[in-house]
This record gives structure tokens, C-alpha cells and sequence, in this order.
């Protein structure tokens, strides 16, 4: 604290106030205490005044969002696997925020968990510094395209685009459309669609529209954006989804307005939800294996440190081609 407190200009009492959240501290005071804390790599320990041989049970998760079924099944299996050990997951929401992620980090290390579950691969400088200076395990999820920080489990995005495109091109489709949400925050979403749009390009095919809404992905907001693209002239021939949702939201477009799905328009989505199942005509999708990603990730926390480690899991994605390509 004595070093946070010459970096920032105030006192050690100030630096141990803001860390301790105690008392009133102004907001540009509390900004500048905690830049200087990451900046050095210094994390709060809120267990310190305790006993010092205390093995806190707790693992720490950040999930990106909790608007869709995608990462309550991921958070399914982390705490089923947890729970086999007395561990219990603590976690925090960061809305495809690297900002948020990081504050969410920063105040999880302060109660030095067993370990750490974060997703993706792609993290800000100042939080891959605070996790090093901690040096607390992190298990990455939903990605295997990068360098994780300690291991990484789930699959490759990359791949996941590529063999949609492969697919589509395959049943004859030339022009493409995309839906994305969240503004385009969800980098796993955009490394996907990359792939996908090298694929079409490099088979000579175009992709003529892409709409990405600031709200979070919903049937509601697929079905919105499926209307607006079907709208323009030389509309597309298939429309690639960020996820499943609004994929059925195109799908139930296209019933209310009599538009044949595969014949005039080719839908896909991405994840698998089971809700699709219900859905009058299955939507082809990627299947991803969420619960099973989760389970992988807490069960390699749950090993000793000395255990023989590994630094990647693939947990493979597959393609289930349904009715609407």
C-alpha cells in the first residue's frame, strides 16, 4: 500500500480506505488509487487480518452474459464440478465489458480464490498483469484460438465459422447476410464471423449485408433485422446468426410472411439451444458443448498445482444441419 499511495499521490490511510471501501472517498481520488494499484499489479488481500493459513473454498467466475440459456448451462457444469470438492463458485457479470471484466477481477483476487474462470482469450493488458502478479490459476472457456494465460478449454471459433460457410456454399448459396448483438462487444462472435466471411470470399461468393444491434442477441431482434435485410433489393440467399435466438427470430419472419426457408432464404444460428427443437422447422446451428466446457475447466482447478498440467482442451463443436439450409 505504502507504494500504491506514491503512486497516486495520497496516503497509505487513503489507499487502505479505498481498498477497504470505507468511509467516503471522492471518485477521482478512488480513480486515481486504483489506476496506480494496477499499474504496480497490486491486488487488495480482504483476508490478510485473518488467519493467514486459511484455504478459502472459493473459485472465481466471470460470464459474459446471463441474457441468454448459453452461459447458465456453462455455469451449470462449473459448479457440478465444484461441488464435488467443497468449492464454491463466486461470479460476477461483465456484459462483454474488457472494463468491467477487469474491475470484476480485480475485486475477486482481493479474496484470493482457489482459481479463476474467465471467457475467451482476449483480455486487457492490466488485467493479464494483475493475474500474473497474483499468480492465480485462470481457466479460459469457449475459445481455443490464442495463447490462454494458464489453460484453455472449449473449441474453435475459427473452425465453427469456416465449416458453416463450407456448408452453405455447399448448398449453393452466394450471398450472405450476418446478425450480430451487443454492438459487437462479443469478440468470440466476431472472430467467428471473420472466418466465416474469409470462407465465402474465398469461394468467390459476396456478403451483401450485416447488422449488428447494440441490444443483446433475442428472438425479438433477429426477427427485426431478418425483416429489415429481406427488405433491400439483392437481398441475400442465407443469413449466418450470431446465435440461435435471433436466428429463430428470422425463422418466425419468414413463417408470418409466407417466405420459404430453404428456398428463398437459408438460415443458420449458432450454439444449439434445445428451445430450437420446438421451433416448427429446426434451424440449422453449431452445437456447442457448454455444460461440458464448464464441468473441464473447474475439475482442472480442482487438481494440485503440481499436477501434470495441460494448457489446451478441445472440446469439440459440431455442425447439425436442420431444415432451414
Amino acid at each position: 500500500m505504502h507504494d500504491v499511495a506514491r503512486e497516486a499521490g495520497v496516503s497509505q490511510m487513503t489507499v487502505s480506505r479505498v481498498m477497504r471501501s470505507a468511509g467516503y472517498i471522492s471518485k477521482d481520488v478512488r480513480k486515481e488509487v486504483v489506476t496506480a494499484a494496477r499499474k504496480i499489479g497490486y491486488v487488495h488481500n480482504r483476508l490478510a487480518g485473518g488467519n493467514a493459513s486459511y484455504d478459502n473454498p472459493i473459485v472465481g467466475v466471470v460470464v459474459p452474459t446471463m441474457q441468454n440459456r448459453v452461459f447458465t448451462e456453462v455455469l451449470s457444469g462449473i459448479n457440478d464440478a465444484l461441488d464435488e470438492s467443497g468449492l464454491r463458485p463466486v461470479f460476477g457479470v461483465s456484459e462483454y465489458s474488457p472494463e468491467t471484466e477487469e474491475d470484476l477481477v480485480f475485486d475477486l483476487l482481493s479474496w484470493r480464490p482457489r482459481g479463476l474462470i474467465l471467457p475467451g482469450l482476449e483480455h486487457t493488458d492490466s488485467l493479464r498483469k494483475i493475474i500474473a502478479q497474483t499468480g492465480v490459476r485462470v481457466a479460459e472457456i469457449m475459445d481455443t484460438d490464442g495463447d490462454p494465460i494458464s489453460a484453455c478449454f472449449g473449441f474453435s471459433q475459427i473452425r465453427a465459422g469456416q465449416e458453416m460457410a463450407r456448408h452453405l456454399i455447399e448448398r449453393g448459396h452466394r450471398t450472405f447476410g450476418y446478425v450480430g448483438s451487443q454492438g459487437g462487444l462479443d469478440l468470440r462472435a466476431t472472430k467467428r464471423f471473420e472466418a466465416f466471411a474469409k470462407v465465402i470470399r474465398e469461394a468467390g461468393a459476396q456478403i451483401v449485408a450485416t447488422e449488428t444491434s447494440e441490444d443483446a442477441s433475442s428472438m425479438e431482434v433477429g426477427r427485426t433485422i431478418t425483416n429489415r435485410i429481406l427488405q433491400r433489393d439483392g437481398r441475400p440467399d442465407a443469413i449466418y446468426f450470431a446465435n440461435d435466438d435471433m436466428a429463430a427470430g428470422g425463422l418466425m419472419h419468414c413463417l408470418a410472411e409466407g417466405i420459404s426457408t430453404p428456398d428463398e432464404i437459408a438460415l443458420a444460428g449458432f450454439n444449439g439451444l434445445a428451445f430450437l427443437s420446438a421451433l416448427p422447422r429446426l434451424v440449422t446451428t453449431t452445437v456447442t458443448p457448454r455444460y461440458d466446457i464448464g464441468l473441464a475447466a473447474a475439475r482442472w482447478l480442482m487438481e494440485p498445482e503440481d499436477h501434470p498440467g495441460v494448457n489446451r482442451v478441445e472440446i469439440p463443436a459440431r455442425l447439425r444441419i436442420g431444415q432451414t439450409t
